[in-house]
């Protein structure tokens, strides 16, 4: 029966005869090995003893395993590996983690063998090392690089640094041990070895590196084997930049630092793990995007179709979660555009809608796998109430998204393992704004250029950067979010709008508070690196600076009259932040090191010892001069001179042609090129004094700008309340600005499913100097003027740009912006829906006609009322009749069913029948166009009535068709026009008869045309890619262009 040894992970072995029960020991290993016979009984002991404590999962392995280059073969009584992850206080294990002081390194207790030689030990240990286990309970899996499948723990796949055979060798440097240790630790990730002023790679992490970084490959002492270690450094100052480099490769990277100084340490300086920097955790200042979130997300998806999302932006702390309904969460996924996502191990991505949406939308987001025990929901809920030291989630208004806080939890044990520290910045967690924001799928948002263009990928000419002229990167951050996130209901909405008013109103108050946001910095990212401990003093003077603009922001609130300008107002301590200020300016210097390792940080008069100290040194310094100058009177060299480096100190230096004049008691002390160099006992004594009271000053001056940051962070909630109020003024002010500069109305919000606009303009396209030169348009949707309007004209006559202003002008209104229009009368819509182009997933291998109908059955199948809906050009992707018919039966379902605010342009235009057929809902709208002689004006006048016209024919010479296929055209548009339209009466199956046209179709073609006939006969233009139908067009105009025809 089992037996049980302990060597960083324990096993149960089939070792010996007695009767020993499982059930009779107390296991408190991270990693329990039990053969297949005592499966079932681990099973049922590891949840008796350990409860709620413990959460694990038992995976089959194979019989072979490696360590290093050792096979261990022939191991029957090692079949299956659970692993058992303990409370939080024992997660971390081994001195390469930050572990809490009650922490006590797994034993055994009871009637269990404790061994630690022995076959099974050394089969134990092994394996610890072949999974990465005997330092980490449970290792992360790895990022994979872009197009690579994700690593999870266990997987066969190569690490980033296999460790030699030799790693655990009596013979290795004590400095080489401890880097073994933190590779074991860590086999899936770059390892940066602090080694003073470099961070040190050694084996295949130097290897790697040098290929990623371009950095020199070198090497240093030999390993057991004879073979010199293979060895790659960066400079400490720059390591962001290299590590920026290697997440960008699809790399993670531990940083392991020295933890204690060098200067005090005894022996070897200790190092440690202190972080593991992945793709959703890098948020070193130079590496992020100011106007962006950075979003880690984690996803527990169901088998329903089911999911619970939660994100969060380690930068600001802004933490969310949220349960996503089977066809739902693209939108939140869209809004987040995480960088990174945690999925469960095991979980197949293949199979889940949300994963497979997110790598088509989102292909630079690396998938990492993390054990599924983590997105238990109670396991996960219980993370959080110790995380926010709380008994509840109610408070925070998420308790009742189970999968959602499932997702959270998983989320917080990730940071709280990769970062190794309490993460007091993540102060609360948010229900997701489902239900509470404008629905906008991604067709809308690629469509209406919300964000950036969907063409170039470029923020100027977007919706986003027409509206930014915000001042600080969280105001930039806000504008943002509310862009992507409109509003749904009418209070806030107003509370927004009139605050925009009341600065639209105050022009020398806009003016003032604009100017001074200039002087804010990024208070919110400042304070989460403040309490994660990377803030320098640059940074905290920074932040005094910002606290300093809020009296002065305050005064001019005070002058505004609007409810949400008064709310935020008196969001803003002024008492208390220019407190934190005034600490921070007392305190450092005005222009303070980039380290806080090299001195002259504190300022003078701060600390008594710090003063004296300073003095010494000071006092050093003249006392080297005035001996400098006495050395040279008294041995008459006046070229002797007193220098300083590193390695040697003070010293004397004497070129080789004076060196006869050198007094006896000068002791050389190194012999150059052209002199030599001395020491006497007095510059030796004074040495001493200078440099170690120069060296205890730089020590106390860290230790006294450490006790400031870390009494800063007693603040951390005081800052992100007056970040969030200063990021929600300068949108405001923002909106303002604009509203101001391009003469824009406030629009009237009603609850009704209307929409009245006149005299609008495109926010963008008619914005700025184009102004001058656009065509106002109304609009009537709603109400007695019917839900859907058909719009029918010429192509570049304005279709797109009026069906795409009306829905940028609601997106206007429910931010609580002012719109491009003389007068507006807006219904608050619950989604905007467009189907508008499809160029993005014909790329993708899907047809232009199912990209239309994909995306127009979720509009039929999500649309309400309360809906705006924008269709352009719907049936274009199929033939003629089939393209009628459907593009007919959705504009009757909008109309008759659904209901909702519909603008319907299309080229089909029959469909304007529709409007006898549905009088109190359809109505038609065309582009008014000039004719004279044989050219036509687009006057982009939007009028009621139909199209008799298309002008295609007129297009296609702008656009440089041939003269022969335009010719041919207009004896085919001639032959079309004069055939009968036959009209034809069905039923349909609701009971109502309905009218629908069917155009019998001439002979358009002679004999002489039968190939082309034929070929046009044979084509499915479903099948066909736009570089088939592209060919297929130039085939065409080949067999109608006669020999000699120009080109």
């Amino acid at each position: 029966m089992p037996m049980m040894t302990s060597v960083g992970l324990a096993a149960f072995s089939e070792m010996g005869t007695g009767e020993v029960s499982p059930e009779q020991a107390v296991i408190s290993a991270c990693t329990v090995i039990v053969p297949v016979s005592t499966r079932q009984a681990a099973m049922k002991l590891l949840p008796q003893r350990f409860g709620d404590s413990c959460h694990w999962e038992l995976n089959i392995k194979a019989n072979t395993f490696r360590s290093g280059d050792r096979r261990i073969q022939d191991v029957p009584i090692l079949r299956s590996i659970g692993r058992v992850a303990r409370s939080d206080q024992d997660r971390m294990s081994g001195s390469g983690d930050h572990s809490p002081p009650s922490y006590r390194p797994p034993k055994w207790v009871g009637n269990g063998s404790c061994a630690n030689s022995g076959s099974s030990g050394s089969v134990c240990s092994r394996l610890a090392v072949a999974y990465g286990l005997a330092r980490m309970p449970h290792r992360v899996g790895s990022t994979p690089r872009r197009g690579e499948p994700s690593v999870t723990p266990g997987d066969t796949a190569t690490s980033t640094g296999r460790l030699p055979s030799d790693s655990a060798d009596g013979r290795d440097t004590p400095m080489m041990r401890q880097f073994h240790a933190a590779k074991t630790q860590h086999p899936d990730e770059v390892v940066f070895f602090r080694m003073g002023d470099f961070y040190e790679m050694f084996f295949d992490d130097a290897r790697l590196a040098s290929e990623v970084l371009g950095i020199t490959l070198t090497s240093r002492s030999k390993d057991r084997s004879g073979e010199r270690i293979p060895m790659a450094g960066v400079p400490v100052k720059s390591v962001d930049g290299y590590i920026r480099r290697l997440i960008e490769a699809g790399h993670r990277v531990a940083i392991c630092e020295q933890v204690e100084d060098p200067r005090s340490a005894k022996g070897i300086v200790d190092r440690e793990v202190v972080r593991v920097v992945t793709p959703g955790t890098f948020i070193e200042e130079d590496s992020l995007d100011a106007h962006r979130p950075l979003h880690l997300a984690a996803l527990r998806p169901s088998t329903s179709g089911s999911a619970g999302l939660a994100w969060v932006d380690l930068s600001t702390g802004h933490f969310h979660c949220e349960d996503l309904l089977p066809g739902e969460g693209t939108e939140t996924l869209l809004a987040v555009a995480p960088t990174e996502m945690l999925i469960p191990e095991g979980f197949d991505i293949d199979t889940d809608p949300h994963i497979q949406w997110l790598q088509t939308h989102f292909p630079g987001c690396a998938l990492t796998r993390w054990p599924e025990w983590h997105f238990e929901p109670e396991p996960a809920r219980e993370k959080l109430l110790a995380h926010f030291s709380t008994s509840s989630l109610d408070g925070f208004g998420v308790e009742h998204l189970r999968a959602g806080v499932a997702s959270a939890g998983a989320l917080i044990e990730y940071l709280r393992q990769t970062q190794r520290l309490a993460l007091p910045h993540i102060t609360a967690l948010r229900a997701g704004s489902v239900g509470h924001r404008l629905g906008l799928d991604a067709a809308s948002h690629r469509s209406l250029d919300l964000v950036e263009v969907a063409r170039t990928g470029e923020r100027s000419g977007s919706l986003l950067g027409l509206l930014d002229h915000t001042r600080t990167a969280m105001g930039a951050r806000m504008m943002r979010e509310w862009v992507q996130s409109p509003l749904v209901e009418m209070a806030p909405i107003l509370a927004r709008q009139a605050a925009v008013a009341a600065l639209v109103r105050n022009d020398d108050l806009r003016t003032d508070v604009s100017t001074t946001l200039k002087e804010v910095r990024d208070i919110e990212r400042l304070a989460s690196r403040l309490t994660l401990g990377r803030v320098n003093g640059r940074d905290l003077r920074a932040l005094a600076t910002s606290l300093r603009a809020v009296p002065v922001l305050k005064r001019y609130l005070a002058n505004l009259e609007a409810r949400r300008l008064c709310e935020l107002n008196l969001d803003l301590d002024a008492e208390s932040l220019e407190h934190l200020a005034n600490r921070i300016a007392d305190t450092i210097v005005d222009e303070p090191p980039l380290a806080i390792t090299e001195g002259d940080l504190i300022r003078d008069g701060y600390d008594p010892t710090l003063d004296e100290l300073r003095a010494i040194s000071r006092d050093g310094v003249s006392w080297i001069a005035s001996f400098q100058r006495q050395e040279q009177q008294r041995t008459g060299i006046p070229t002797l001179k007193v220098g300083y480096n590193r390695v040697f100190g003070y010293y004397i230096e004497v070129t080789h042609a004076q060196r006869d004049r050198v007094p006896a008691e000068y002791t050389r002390k190194q012999t150059l090129k052209n002199a030599e160099r001395y020491i006497t006992e007095d510059l030796k004594q004074m040495e001493q004094k200078v440099l170690g009271s120069r060296e205890r000053a730089d020590a106390l001056e860290e230790q006294i700008f450490k006790t400031l940051r870390d009494s800063l962070t007693d603040s951390i909630l005081l800052l992100q309340g007056a970040a969030a109020a200063i990021a929600e003024i300068d949108v405001l002010a923002s909106l303002a600005v604009v509203a101001f500069q391009e003469q824009w109305t406030a629009p009237d919000l009603v609850e009704q499913p209307i929409l009245e606009v006149k005299g609008a303009i495109h926010p963008v396209v008619g914005g700025g100097a184009a102004r001058a030169d656009f065509t106002p348009n109304d609009l009537m949707l709603g109400a007695e003027h019917g839900t859907l309007a058909v719009i029918t004209g010429p192509n570049m006559a304005g279709k797109s740009t009026y069906i795409r202003q009306a829905a940028l002008i609601s997106i206007l209104a429910q931010m609580g912006s002012f719109v491009p229009a003389q007068k507006a009368t807006i219904g608050i819509a619950d989604h905007i829906f467009t189907r508008i182009g499809a160029a993005d997933d014909l790329l993708k291998g899907q047809s232009t006609f199912m990209v239309e109908m994909i995306e127009t059955a979720r509009i039929l199948h999500n649309a309400t009322e309360r809906s705006l809906v924008i269709l352009d050009e719907v049936g274009r992707g199929t033939s003629t009749h089939d393209g009628i018919s459907i593009a007919w039966a959705i504009a009757e379902q909008l109309a008759r069913k659904i209901k909702a605010r519909t603008l319907f342009a299309t080229h089909y235009h029959e469909l304007v029948a529709l409007a006898d057929e549905i009088p109190q809902q359809v109505h038609n709208l065309n582009v008014e166009v000039k004719e004279w002689k044989d050219e036509i004006v687009f006057l982009h006048h939007i009028v009621p009535g139909s199209a008799d016209k298309s002008y295609g024919i007129h297009v296609a010479r702008l656009a440089g068709i041939p003269t022969a296929v335009l010719n041919r055209s207009r004896q085919i548009l001639d032959q079309l026009e004069t055939a009968t339209a036959v009209t034809t009466e069905r039923r349909v199956p609701d009971g109502s008869n309905q009218r629908a046209d069917t155009l019998v179709q001439p002979e358009l073609f002679g004999t002489h045309e039968e190939p082309l006939a034929r070929l046009i006969a044979d084509v499915d233009p479903d099948q066909l890619t736009p570089r088939e139908a592209q060919d297929l067009i130039y085939k065409m105009c080949a067999m109608l262009r006669p020999p000699s025809s120009p080109r």
